[in-house]
């Protein structure tokens, strides 16, 4: 094994193991920290998908250190500690006191840490973080319901989540030689935010942190490292076509962010079968898996019905008022956690989940451990089968800030 990476959320995980695919390498992700006895095969990279993005931090570290600790007795050269290209998190943690963790189980200084990924306009520069056009800070994202991000300047977040030193290496110096790159890495103590606006930035990272033996970021900088361990430039992807027996297919969106909710308003104007969740209704059992399955079983045929939580911020923090941040959450991703379980006993294989949180909570539900990579939908979204599975579920795991307005409607064409 090459390179073992810890993603802090499902969809993170997927994300970058399509990265990885497309680099030409044997990829396989897992979820959950795998079984010390798990058998990786002949992978040359395992993605470990963690729960862990907005746990307590104290639990974060310790699913991250033990799923590390199987990778490197898996005989990982390098570690992968993967976030979201938005940074997400709070002053509290949890990237900065699981990157702490992390250097301390090897021994190490020094890393790095650049969530860019310019594919899906996030950019890099002078340390600032930058969505499209936007600073992140004036972005979707400053209100997001979790982890609500009011400063663009990474140096400054990530040195209130830490005690380690937060410095920064400019666009200068990373469009500059492969040489000055490499020794502003050698020469770093503590975490250096690594400014990135494009792809080639991403690849000058990659190739520069050779030696490093924890890499940290978005799934863009994985773009070059493959290379650091097969010497190859021209890759061939290793993602395969997704095939599974004929069944039924679901859309459950469980994300609030503005992209899956004009996904969701683009699936509606489009004549999807939709029904909307209501996390009251739920709490106070008007509203029961039952109600749910029957809506589906009903729109089994034609184009597969949407069940979504998604609504607008006004809406999501009345709901968080009411019921409590964590508890409203999680009333929602359990719920459709249960549906897609009673879904899969009625003959459905087929499942489109928008959210991490919620991809986490179904694949649990469904009860897969490990995941193969397919086509890709949309940069950083693929299809994947599960892994060893006599009866095999096709799944798209999407974040709920990627995939374009359209997302919804033509994924299906790469699965029928």
């Amino acid at each position: 094994m090459y390179i073992g990476a810890i993603a802090d959320d499902l969809t993170g995980a997927t994300d970058l193991s399509l990265t990885f695919s497309r680099e030409g390498m044997r990829v396989l992700q897992v979820v959950g920290v795998p079984d010390a006895k798990f058998d990786f095969g002949d992978a040359d990279i395992v993605v470990v998908s963690l729960k862990s993005r907005t746990i307590p931090a104290a639990e974060a570290i310790a699913l991250s250190v033990a799923g590390a600790q199987v990778l490197l007795a898996g005989g990982a050269q390098q570690l992968f500690f993967k976030y979201c290209s938005t940074f997400d998190s709070t002053d509290k943690g949890n990237i900065g006191p699981v990157i702490d963790a992390l250097l301390e189980l090897l021994g190490e200084t020094r890393t790095v840490a650049c969530p860019a990924f310019p594919t899906n306009k996030r950019t890099l520069f002078k340390g600032h973080l930058f969505v499209g056009d936007l600073l992140l800070s004036d972005s979707s994202m400053k209100n997001h319901p979790l982890t609500p991000m009011h400063d663009a300047n990474l140096v400054r977040v990530l040195q209130r989540q830490t005690s380690t030193p937060v410095s920064l290496i400019a666009r200068d110096v990373v469009a500059g030689s492969v040489g000055q790159l490499e020794q502003a890495f050698a020469e770093l103590r503590g975490i250096a935010i690594v400014d990135a606006i494009t792809d080639d930035d991403l690849r000058a990272i990659g190739r520069a942190a050779k030696t490093m033996r924890l890499i940290t970021g978005g799934s863009g900088v994985a773009l070059g490292l493959p290379a650091n361990f097969t010497g190859r430039h021209a890759a061939v992807a290793h993602t395969q076509a997704v095939h599974v027996p004929s069944g039924g297919a679901v859309i459950l969106a469980g994300s609030c962010s503005s992209a899956t909710r004009r996904q969701v308003a683009a699936a509606i104007a489009a004549g999807t079968p939709s029904f909307q969740l209501d996390a009251f209704a739920i709490a106070e059992h008007r509203m029961t898996v039952e109600d749910v399955v029957t809506f589906v079983l009903s729109h089994r045929e034609g184009n597969p019905p949407l069940v979504y939580s998604s609504a607008n911020p006004a809406v999501i923090a009345s709901v968080q008022d009411k019921l409590g941040r964590d508890a409203s959450g999680a009333l929602v991703e359990d719920f459709l956690a249960a549906v897609a379980g009673r879904l899969h006993e009625n003959g459905f294989n087929k499942f489109l989940v928008a959210g991490g949180e919620t991809s986490g909570a179904v694949v649990g539900a469904l009860g897969i451990t490990a995941l193969q990579i397919g086509p890709e939908i949309d940069p950083g979204v693929p299809w994947t089968r599960s892994h060893g599975d006599d009866c095999p579920v096709a799944l798209a795991l999407k974040s709920g800030n990627f995939g374009s307005d359209d997302f919804f409607l033509k994924a299906w064409e790469l699965v029928r």
